[in-house]
């Protein structure tokens, strides 16, 4: 019976199970900046109002749930990884489905007209 190869997970997993690993001290100097890097990172310094349908909202809430985290946090993940370009387009067939199903804006804004100009009448 031949050996498998491991993986590169399966090793560092190993070497730091044997305790191969030690940990690197920092200075003061280096503790204080990734100590301020972390509040400016963190910071919550502004609010922003943002219309959604309550079908995105909803949907945003399950998926939140999912996550346990509060919808509002989600939101802010999935803005702060588009922004820093760590948002990665996944490409889910079932997922892909649903979307399908979901109304397309141009469609939605066309009833909204429609309703709107019904309601003038």
């Amino acid at each position: 019976m031949t050996k498998r190869k491991l993986t590169e997970d399966e090793q560092l997993l190993q070497a730091y199970e044997a305790g191969e690993f030690r940990p690197v001290p920092l200075t003061k100097a280096e503790i204080r900046k990734w100590q301020e890097v972390a509040r400016a990172t963190l910071a919550k310094d502004q609010r922003v109002n943002v219309r959604m349908s309550s079908a995105l909202l909803s949907g945003l809430k399950a998926r939140a749930a999912d996550e346990g985290l509060p919808y509002q946090t989600l939101i802010a993940s999935v803005l702060h990884k588009f922004v820093t370009g760590r948002l990665v387009e996944q490409r889910d067939v079932s997922r892909a489905k649903r979307a399908k199903d979901l109304p397309h804006p141009a469609r939605l804004q066309s009833e909204r007209k429609s309703v709107r100009a019904g309601q003038r009448r």
